[in-house]
């Protein structure tokens, strides 16, 4: 059955990336990301639910519930309401479909934080970040500009696709490097099933701006030595001290590929770091510029684009049933996962259209940690402050202060924030 391209069609295929996160996602490995947004003001809960009803019009194809279908998921036009609840349980946790009107997102709200849970099938943290944004807008209008658009419409003109990108872009005849040696993971003893600690780090990002400039490495670099390092100081507690420290870092392909997909158009660069053998933080850093260099070329993407394509088309998946094709994947991503440390995801800087900037406090971004990859880390940047978060389901602290201490001795002022647990 061939699709039609039309925004307003009954259903659709997910994207080829898409098609295995519900195949491998559980209650202990969710694949849902959080993004988040404070405003100056407590959140009403009427006008949040308008606000995001108007947002789907603009983003109807969120407008979705998943479907099984005999051998792969699909999407299908969801027609119900959007349900609108306080928060009340931690971030990032597998949705219950049922429960909230079949929806892939969730959105909840405390205080004056509008929170947008959303499962990675229905798309990447860039376009989530425009739809919650969007919402935002919307709610604003609301409540400050008597529901009347304060900008010019062309600067929130939404223009997407439901483009499978990643099809575009592939090139059957490349193949990626393989998973190479299991990586060193975190160990601790872990919190209740369930529970989920937040910490965010606020950094000054004009001083950690200086500082990466002058071991020309970029911020997400910087980061992501400093990142290693922290991880490398509980390595050396343990027997594992040869094992390679991998750090999972997701590529928005937009950058490199022109696309204007609404659907998952990411993909990730594996930064694979023998601490042990460069024992300092320079020669750590050095290791890590490398491998951006390396691995952040057009080619290589294409090659990580190509190897997740042909899993999802791998012939023995495409025939066997729904039910067993789930089993395989989730045994297959539990494997996996062994080979990474932990994952850095950034969203970069986060502007605001100026009319509305004024009303608008903080930005945090979220991802779920699971059994292996004990934490997982996050980083955005709002006006001079770098919010780098670490989800973790470990009961100690550790890599959180390592990275704390590391920036303060370097003259980096770091204030510390929680979710109490």
């Amino acid at each position: 059955m061939k699709l039609k391209r039309k925004e307003d069609l009954s259903w659709r295929r997910l994207d080829n990336y898409a098609k295995l996160f519900p195949l491998a996602s559980t209650k202990k490995y969710s694949s849902v990301f959080r993004i988040s947004i404070t405003l100056k003001e407590k959140i009403e809960p009427q006008i949040l639910e308008k606000s995001v009803k108007k947002a789907l019009e603009k983003f109807k194809l969120f407008k979705v519930r998943m479907r099984r279908g005999l051998f792969w998921y699909y999407f299908e036009t969801n027609t119900k309401t959007v349900p609108i609840e306080e928060e009340h349980d931690y971030p990032c946790k597998y949705i219950d479909l049922p429960a909230n009107n079949d929806y892939l997102f969730k959105i909840t709200y405390f205080e004056n934080k509008i929170n947008l849970d959303i499962f990675h099938c229905l798309t990447d943290g860039n376009n989530a970040l425009h739809f919650l944004k969007e919402i935002t807008y919307n709610y604003i209008d609301i409540v400050h500009f008597n529901n009347t658009m304060k900008c010019n419409t062309q600067e929130r003109k939404i223009n997407y696709n439901s483009v499978d990108s990643y099809s575009q872009n592939f090139n059957k005849k490349l193949k990626g490097e393989g998973k190479g040696e299991k990586a060193y993971i975190l160990t601790g003893r872990n919190l209740v099933p369930g529970i989920i600690r937040v910490t965010h780090e606020y950094i000054e990002m004009d001083k950690l701006k200086k500082i990466a400039k002058e071991k020309n490495s970029t911020i997400t670099q910087y980061l992501t030595a400093v990142l290693v390092y922290a991880i490398y100081k509980e390595q050396q507690k343990s027997n594992k001290i040869n094992r390679p420290i991998k750090i999972s870092v997701p590529v928005n392909l937009k950058k490199y590929f022109p696309s204007k997909t609404i659907s998952n158009f990411f993909s990730y660069i594996d930064v694979n770091i023998y601490a042990n053998r460069e024992r300092d933080f320079n020669n750590i850093l050095e290791a890590v510029k490398r491998e951006f260099n390396l691995k952040l070329q057009k080619e290589e993407l294409l090659k990580t684009i190509a190897t997740n394509i042909k899993l999802s088309r791998n012939p023995f998946l495409r025939i066997v049933p729904l039910f067993i094709k789930k089993k395989v994947v989730e045994i297959a991503y539990k494997e996996r996962r062994k080979y990474n440390t932990t994952t850095l995801s950034s969203i970069g800087r986060i502007g605001f259209l100026a009319e509305y900037k004024k009303f608008i406090d903080k930005v945090y971004f979220l991802i779920a940690p699971e059994t292996i990859e004990k934490i997982k880390c996050t980083a955005c940047t709002v006006d001079n402050t770098i919010i780098f978060t670490i989800t973790s389901v470990i009961e100690n602290t550790n890599v959180e202060t390592n990275i704390k201490q590391f920036l303060e001795e370097k003259g980096i002022k770091v204030i510390i924030e929680g979710n109490g647990i």
